[in-house]
């Protein structure tokens, strides 16, 4: 084995075989903090990654990654040498963590909000049986950050804040046996509970997708006895069993397309133009944020503007215009005016 000096570079041959690195992560393996991070992991499991593989696994060059190595065993005096047998770096005595780094102040912010963000995710789950696994997950995350910063993550939390809507009542033991069938291709089986039936019926599905639509998590697949892709919320299902029945996922299935006439999670198979007046409250507020591609939103002298959608009409449509009460006001089409105004009447005389 030889050892690297502090003064140079070491550079494994290039007929190298690559040892194995993590999956690539895009742009976040650019900051030389993360790369740090992860070329440390490699090296505390034991895994002899070498400058070649980790220049293709982080989509940066060759002597960037022999940067970050020289940086670490020169300047974070880590106890980095080269083995020449195994064709790649080792720890010659026990590291747990990363020194201090003096990182950039965009790479301390960026990293800080994304670990923020998930801390913030996950206290919506406090109370339920996901708290456990997302708290142990949350911990390795922060495990591998270096003891000191420029901003603390305590600091960005007082600056910060996340309010998700309450959590759905999915118990963590149907979302992993769901999403263990979903990555193995597995067929499986569960009751659903539509809005209104408490028996629920027995469904036979292909899953294809595990998605979190608006605060609220949902499975898309194929529907064995309806022939269709369906739909389903999670906090409806129940008993999931996983049949051990294995099935090819369509190559041309997409979420994206799927939904892309939907308000929301809704798939529909037509589009109508839909036209809403918004009173000037409701019209500011709506046009901070961008709701539906296809949104297009015409301001009166009086504030009030006229929204403009081209979508399916689903109910997620319509719960949003009634949310607004007396502020909105549906001009077109027609039949979605008319359930709005009888919805509406409803609900008024609830009150009488």
């Amino acid at each position: 084995m030889s050892r690297a000096t502090p003064n140079r570079s070491v550079k494994p041959a290039k007929h190298a075989k690559p040892a194995k690195s993590p999956v690539n992560h895009g742009r976040s393996a650019r900051f030389p903090m993360y790369r740090m991070l992860q070329i440390h992991e490699l090296l505390r499991e034991g895994k002899f990654p070498n400058c070649q593989a980790l220049s293709g696994d982080f989509e940066v060059s060759y002597k960037t990654v022999q940067r970050d190595i020289d940086y670490m065993r020169d300047q974070l005096q880590l106890p980095i040498e080269y083995d020449s047998v195994r064709r790649g770096f080792l720890y010659t005595k026990e590291v747990k963590n990363l020194p201090s780094v003096a990182l950039q102040e965009g790479e301390v912010v960026a990293l800080l909000v994304a670990l923020l963000v998930a801390q913030r995710a996950a206290e919506q789950y406090r109370g339920t049986p996901f708290e456990k696994s997302l708290r142990n997950a949350f911990t390795r995350l922060i495990e591998g950050l270096p003891s000191r910063s420029e901003i603390s993550l305590k600091d960005l939390s007082e600056a910060v804040s996340f309010r998700p809507p309450g959590p759905p009542s999915t118990d963590l033991e149907s979302f992993q046996t769901l999403s263990t069938a979903l990555l193995d291709s597995q067929e499986i089986e569960f009751k659903y509970r539509k809005p209104g039936d408490g028996a629920g019926a027995a469904r036979r599905v292909q899953p294809y997708h595990l998605g979190c639509i608006g605060g609220i998590w949902y499975l898309i697949g194929f529907d064995l006895a309806r022939n269709a892709i369906r739909t389903f919320a999670l906090a409806r299902i129940s008993t999931p069993k996983n049949l051990n029945r294995r099935f090819t996922r369509p190559k041309n299935f997409s979420l994206d397309d799927m939904l892309s006439d939907s308000f929301s999670a809704f798939e529909t198979h037509s589009t109508q133009q839909v036209r809403i007046l918004l009173d000037p409250l409701a019209a500011a507020l709506t046009s901070e944020r961008k709701w539906h591609p296809t949104q297009k939103m015409t301001f009166r002298k009086d504030g009030s503007a006229e929204l403009s959608l081209k979508v399916g009409l689903a109910p997620d449509l319509e719960a949003w215009i009634m949310a607004w009460g007396p502020r909105a006001k549906v001009l077109s089409p027609t039949s979605l005016k008319n359930r709005i105004a009888a919805a509406m009447k409803k609900a008024a005389m609830q009150y009488k």
